[in-house]
């Protein structure tokens, strides 16, 4: 079983032993207690399939909750202990402004205010060697301090701990000592690398949600034991891998953007099966829109990433954090985000969202803002018997008062116009977020199949990919609760990065064949208590730069000690990619390692063989439904298909919907849809519409 909770839908799939998808649901998420949303969907799930709890084999889960806590400010009352003489690293950050020019510049909120920042003696150099013997004399002021402000939580951030942990460690048992319910998160565990105020801002990040996330996970837990089950509960992270409910207690940062993660594990793997090397995966859901490119089918990842930014598009202006993370834009545009007019008449979407409660105005449950999906209501796009498995009744006169009140008369149109106004302002959004996804990674949109999934993404794929310049969009079977589903198909993973400088030509093979066996040692002990039995697979990386550069690019090792002979192979991998990045070298250049990263993961579920597609026929509408056509803007007929009817080898031309049980497929007017032998859409957009 997987469940994905989601800012607006709860997902919930249920896998058999061979691999199949034997029930899936959507259920409103219930912001509150988010764990009764997820107890109905896996009660739903477990009364289709006809089965019961003793025979769950299998648990995997993931949140938005520590992504919402962060994002909206809802964690626990923290401060920092960091080395004397070293207070303001959050004042000083990065001694530059992410905008040089903007008079009234809003500086990211880093949840620690100077107040809360404290300091203690001692000292370590960046080798790991004691200069100052930790100052324990200061101990009772600093826990006098810390009872003072009320603190529930502290970011313990010391000066080159990433290379020698005692300072921290004992820090930790003296406060402890003292403080017993103090909860206490320690950077050399949370972000072991260099540069102070990414790995102090982690370490916050993460004191700040943890004792929110523990209780969480406990009452989680607790809840589906009580029901029966009995398997271990494992958590997706950002990483794309799954990992205990122990380390996500204790590192819940790990957890940002788990949901998202398991969309773009899903894409991947889809990737994988269809031979297609090129894909950006496009998840839209209630809340937010998640784009990922994917290359020879792995999600693109990153090292780093922000919270919370103070102007949308800018780098620089959110909290750094410093965790593995897939790579992806998000931007606020699900089916309930909210549209309105400003106060100069323009007309915007998002990033405010109506959320699960109250939700759409359309949902009627006292909700009254115009949003996406009373838009695609309005427009035809959804059939209100069916939205939800038809569980969820939605009301198009509702939508439609609410589009004609908030943006129909301010700007002078009827509701149907209004709400095509509205469709053209998301669906541009997601695709300038697409291009300039892509562009900021040196890579081009057009030669990409675009992979579509979550509640809206079917919904929505045909328009964002015209205006993306993408011509093909492939549509997965379930694709309603497609994080959910790739839950279930990625691997018990952990990473660790740690830094240890040195200089490719002055390598030290030995220390660094241990340095790497330590780590490798860490990250399966996390890995085997999730698989316990099998074989485990292993990645090696390094992050070389040239001497003076301030950034690093990632280079993969052989899985294996490495020997000397083998120092000229790794310069001659950097300077191929260094190549291929920036279209030279630079010769006669010292070659240095700031970081190294191992990952250690079970094997992923096996990919089902490939059928072959059957000979291509026209598929018959079970009916029609007047819809408010994207390419033309007037009402025509559109084909009404059941995706569940749909054969392999089945033709569908565009205006269609194609309907299932939590979503549907629109097939613009410029877009015919096939179905392939696995049961996918392949939707291609026509010649003659691109010319």
């Amino acid at each position: 079983m997987a469940i994905d909770i989601g800012g607006t839908f709860t997902d919930t799939v249920l896998l058999n032993r061979d691999s199949q998808i034997v029930a899936t649901t959507k259920t409103p998420t219930t912001a509150k207690r988010p764990a009764l949303g997820a107890l109905a969907g896996a009660t739903h799930v477990l009364e289709t399939a006809g089965t019961d709890w003793q025979k769950v084999s299998g648990f995997i889960h993931g949140t938005t909750l520590a992504t919402n806590a962060l994002i909206e400010r809802r964690g626990a009352a923290t401060a920092t202990i960091t080395t004397r003489g070293f207070r303001d690293i959050l004042e000083i950050a990065y001694e530059r402004r992410y905008s040089q020019y903007a008079i009234d510049l809003v500086k990211p909120d880093l949840i620690v205010p100077r107040t809360h920042s404290l300091t203690i003696g001692g000292r370590m150099d960046a080798n790991g060697q004691e200069l100052e013997a930790l100052d324990e004399t200061g101990i009772a002021l600093l826990v006098a301090e810390l009872k003072a402000l009320e603190v529930e939580a502290v970011a313990v951030c010391l000066l080159h701990s990433y290379a020698n942990p005692a300072h921290e460690l004992k820090l930790r048992d003296l406060l402890t000592r003292h403080m017993p319910d103090l909860v206490i998160s320690l950077s050399h565990e949370v972000s072991p690398e260099a540069r102070e105020f990414d790995r102090l801002c982690t370490t916050i990040a993460n004191a700040y949600v943890q004792p929110l996330m523990a209780g969480y996970l406990q009452d989680f837990e607790a809840r589906f034991r009580q029901l029966g089950l009995a398997c271990p509960i494992l958590m997706m992270t950002a990483g794309g891998g799954m990992t205990t409910l122990e380390t996500a207690s204790r590192l819940p940062i790990r957890l940002v953007e788990s949901g998202p993660a398991g969309g773009a594990v899903l894409a991947a793997r889809i990737a994988e099966a269809t031979g297609e090397k090129n894909v950006l995966s496009f998840d839209m859901g209630g809340t937010t829109a998640k784009l990922c490119l994917i290359d020879d089918f792995r999600p693109q990842t990153a090292r780093k990433f922000e919270i919370s930014r103070a102007e949308r598009y800018i780098r620089g202006s959110g909290m750094p954090v410093r965790i593995p993370v897939i790579e992806m834009i998000e931007i606020g545009a699900g089916g309930g985000s909210i549209a309105s007019v400003d106060r100069l008449g323009r007309l915007q979407v998002g990033p405010h969202s109506a959320g699960s409660d109250p939700g759409p105005a359309a949902f009627g449950k006292g909700g009254d803002k115009p949003t996406v999906t009373d838009s695609d209501l309005t427009l035809g796009l959804i059939e209100p018997g069916r939205f939800a498995e038809g569980r969820l009744q939605v009301d198009p006169d509702a939508a439609q008062r609410a589009l004609a009140k908030d943006i129909g008369g301010p700007l002078g149109l009827q509701s149907d116009q209004a709400a095509f106004a509205v469709s053209e302002i998301v669906d541009e959004s997601m695709a300038s977020a697409g291009r300039m996804h892509a562009v900021e990674s040196g890579k081009d949109l057009s030669n990409r199949v675009m992979i579509a999934f979550g509640g809206n993404g079917p919904l929505h794929a045909t328009r964002v990919a015209r205006r993306a310049q993408m011509r093909r969009v492939l549509i997965p079977r379930d694709p309603g609760v497609g994080s959910a589903v790739g839950f279930l198909f990625a691997p018990v993973s952990y990473e660790v990065i740690r830094s240890r400088y040195a200089q490719l030509d002055t390598l030290d093979i030995d220390g660094l064949n241990q340095f790497f066996a330590s780590m490798q040692a860490e990250a399966e002990q996390v890995v085997r208590a999730g698989a316990p039995d099998g074989p485990l697979l292993q990645r090696r990386v390094a992050y070389m730069r040239y001497h003076g550069q301030g950034h690093e690019i990632e280079i993969r090792l052989p899985d294996r000690e490495l020997t000397t002979s083998e120092i000229g192979a790794l310069k001659a991998a950097f300077e191929t990619e260094y190549s291929r990045q920036f279209s030279r070298i630079v010769p006669d250049m010292t070659i240095e390692v700031l970081n190294w990263g191992m990952s250690v993961y079970s094997h992923a579920p096996a990919q089902a063989p490939q059928s072959e597609t059957q000979n291509s026929h026209p598929a018959v509408p079970t009916g029609r439904r007047e819809i408010l056509c994207d390419v033309s803007g007037e009402w025509r007929a559109a084909g009404v298909f059941n995706r569940p009817d749909l054969p392999p080898g089945a033709t569908v031309n565009g205006p269609a919907l194609i309907v299932e049980a939590q979503t549907t497929t629109f097939v613009s007017a410029d877009f015919s849809a096939a179905v392939d032998g696995q049961g996918n859409i392949w939707l291609t957009r026509h010649e003659e519409a691109q010319k």
